[in-house]
């Protein structure tokens, strides 16, 4: 890349009504104001706009809502609830911020600091065996507590940008 030059910022600004699996695998910044149905893993920064209507499994990094959204999200930074938010479903942030006027229907799962074989499988979406098999080599960063193994979602999230970046 030339010097001076900044990267070029990836957009996608989404009005129309889209239904399916979308995936992306590298960061962008989507913003979703027209109606989506399916599932949605973003890296990035994911905008429910407040005229947006979502019903979905959502996965992402850092995700703002102002529209209506019905299903599962899990947000591995920071879930933003804006005041216009209506969100019905199952949340699990690392962290949450939820305006006044906001409306959450349903429950909340922090994502844990530490997280046990069975947690990690889920956060990675990885069989529970894979996770065990990266433990025992020594492929994954962990500690032992007990017979159990254990592991930082800080360094587990530190290790993934870098085998990315491989």
């Amino acid at each position: 890349m030339p010097l001076g030059k900044k990267p070029q910022e990836k957009v996608l600004d989404v009005d129309a009504f889209l239904q399916g699996d979308l995936c992306f695998k590298e960061p962008v910044n989507l913003r979703i104001n027209g109606k989506f149905e399916g599932t949605l893993q973003t890296k990035g920064n994911l905008t429910i706009g407040s005229t947006a209507i979502v019903n979905a499994q959502i996965v992402g990094e850092n995700i703002i809502i102002a529209g209506k959204v019905k299903g599962k999200i899990v947000a591995h930074h920071l879930l933003t609830l804006l005041p216009t938010a209506v969100v019905e479903g199952e949340i699990i942030p690392a962290r949450l911020n939820i305006a006044e006027g906001a409306v959450l229907e349903g429950t909340c799962h922090m994502l844990n600091e530490v997280f046990n074989v069975e947690e990690l499988a889920h956060y990675l979406e990885l069989d529970v065996n894979s996770i065990l098999e990266l433990a025992n080599t020594g492929k994954i960063p962990a500690f032992k507590e007990g017979n159990d193994w254990k592991f930082r979602r800080q360094e587990i999230d530190a290790w993934l940008a870098s085998t990315k970046l491989k």
